[in-house]
């Protein structure tokens, strides 16, 4: 990317919190940009990013537990402001002299915090009548005592250094969690911080990440020709269309039928593609050949890199008979990217993604991912601006190695044929309660175990369907959806009655965290 397009950017320290993404989401969503790197960044590094601020994310450990996770003291050399959150303000305390102990009494959930210091990063909340405000605390140790230079700005009923400021290095910490909603001044304190001390301007806008992203694509593509990844979903639309915008007909849109696409999916999405957007698209059928390599393959990290790969060698295939192809475009997103690595580097391993981590480490072309830097909603921000239609825009997500993570244990065709009919009721009754777009995800997944029941007064021992529903604005957290309870009789009613070999629907009503949009 163009350096002037991330002339103000924030840095994020990850200790590994569960909310260290969120906190990048509050920052860009104050349009200014930030990107997220381990606690162990090399400081040359850190200084390289240039950032306008530093923010400690919090973090499940103690500051004197085993393995602690501990950045370079360097840091906080680097005359950049900083803002320590939670384990992020106990590691700073600790680092720079101060003394952090062990509490009595811990704080978790919403606390009252009473403010001290109205200066810099509470600016404002006094204009609103406000001498305390509600906080989200997490934390079993707390500072006892503050490091030199140092002043108590907030205080709660367990912490008496609930907040703390040194205004002249700009270094500040935070007990409590200004990025959760349960936060209600949390947006107006990540300002300041960004702002006031800082000095950002709000620059980071999808026109201008547009604007540079043409550039970048032109100056890195010169000559040469790209194929694109085409899966339909909103992620992979943009990257084509965005392409198309800089190249024009040196790109080429690739759709392939790996054999775990949804009922109709294929020729749905070549419909679209062709009568909204004029590119050319060239259909692959090779279902047969993913099918054959997922025969016998259970473990979901198995499937996904087997996906992974497939697709990479279908596209080098494919763009060794169009001749004179170099890259491969993809829609791989930061969340992707994130959840594809560890934090030791700290936001644990959760998966890997079948474009990141599913990706072989020789390929013939040379990668292009324009929207790694982009959280989910930021890409739809991004749809807009390219002018898409909403129902591209707004459609659900749907995961790159498709139904096989829907699929619990084996994929086989008939296994498969099972849950595209049970998907297919499942979003069909899920449209006709004009439910689809305010739904993030919903999806039907096969489970490994088999049920005894009753039909037609014969005993059955067939499939159980387990349906699932949630919301959420960017993929990194998700709530269940409390579906009406006549349509979830509706679903049920009719998987039982329509989908052969199903006796049994379940409804999965579990959060992120702890567990994960999909199954698998």
């Amino acid at each position: 990317m163009g350096e002037e397009l991330y002339q103000d950017r924030i840095l994020v320290l990850d200790f590994g919190s569960q909310y260290t993404q969120l906190i990048a989401r509050r920052v860009r969503a104050g349009k200014v940009y930030c990107e997220i790197r381990p606690f162990s960044a090399d400081v040359e590094e850190v200084r390289r990013f240039q950032p306008k601020g530093i923010i400690l994310s919090g973090g499940p450990s103690s500051i004197y537990g085993e393995g602690a996770p501990v950045c370079d003291k360097r840091i906080f050399e680097l005359n950049v402001p900083q803002l320590g959150i939670c384990y992020g303000m106990q590691l700073m305390a600790d680092i720079l002299g101060g003394k952090v102990l062990r509490s009595l009494k811990g704080e978790y959930g919403s606390t009252q915090l009473y403010v001290d210091d109205y200066r810099d990063i509470f600016h404002g909340l006094d204009e609103l009548g406000l001498t305390s405000f509600t906080a989200w605390m997490s934390h079993g140790d707390r500072v006892e005592e503050l490091p030199d230079g140092f002043s108590p700005i907030a205080h709660s009923e367990n912490s008496p250094f609930a907040a703390m400021a040194d205004g002249e290095r700009g270094l500040y910490g935070l007990q409590f969690h200004p990025e959760v909603a349960h936060t209600p001044q949390g947006a107006e304190i990540l300002n300041n911080f960004l702002f006031r001390i800082c000095g950002c301007k709000p620059q980071w806008t999808m026109r201008s990440f547009v604007q540079h992203s043409i550039r970048e694509i032109k100056e890195k593509v010169g000559r040469g020709k790209v194929v694109c990844a085409l899966s339909g979903g909103v992620d992979s639309t943009v990257v084509a269309v965005l392409f198309n915008r800089a190249l024009g007909d040196k790109l080429v849109c690739i759709f392939v039928d790996n054999g775990v696409l949804r009922r109709g999916e294929a020729q749905e999405v070549l419909d679209t593609l062709r009568k909204n957007f004029h590119m050319e698209v060239v259909f692959i059928d090779a279902a047969e050949r993913f099918l054959d390599r997922l025969t016998g393959v259970e473990d979901p990290e198995r499937k996904r890199k087997i996906i992974g790969e497939e697709f990479i060698r279908v596209f080098e295939e494919a763009a060794g008979e169009l001749g004179g192809v170099e890259f491969l475009a993809q829609g791989t997103l930061y969340p992707d990217v994130i959840e594809s690595v560890s934090f030791k580097g700290p936001s644990a391993l959760i998966k890997s993604h079948h474009n990141v981590g599913g990706l072989p480490e020789k390929m013939g072309l040379k990668l292009i991912e324009p929207l790694r830097e982009l959280f989910k909603d930021e890409v739809r921000l991004l749809g807009e601006e390219l002018g898409l239609p909403r129902e591209v825009i707004w459609r659900q997500p749907f995961p790159g190695p498709g139904l096989a993570v829907r699929i619990l244990g084996e994929v086989t065709r008939e296994r498969l044929e099972v849950l595209r009919h049970a998907d297919a009721v499942l979003l069909e009754e899920v449209r006709r309660e004009n439910l689809y777009y305010e739904i993030w995800q919903s999806f039907a997944v096969l489970l490994p175990v088999k049920s005894v029941g009753v039909m037609g007064d014969e005993r059955t021992f067939e499939n159980v369907v387990c349906i699932r529903a949630v919301h959420s604005t960017d993929g990194m957290t998700a709530d269940w959806v409390q579906l009406p309870y006549p349509l979830l009789q509706s679903i049920s009613n009719r998987i039982i009655n329509e989908v052969r070999g199903v006796n049994r629907v379940v409804y999965d009503i579990s959060s992120k965290p702890p567990s994960t949009i999909e199954w698998e």
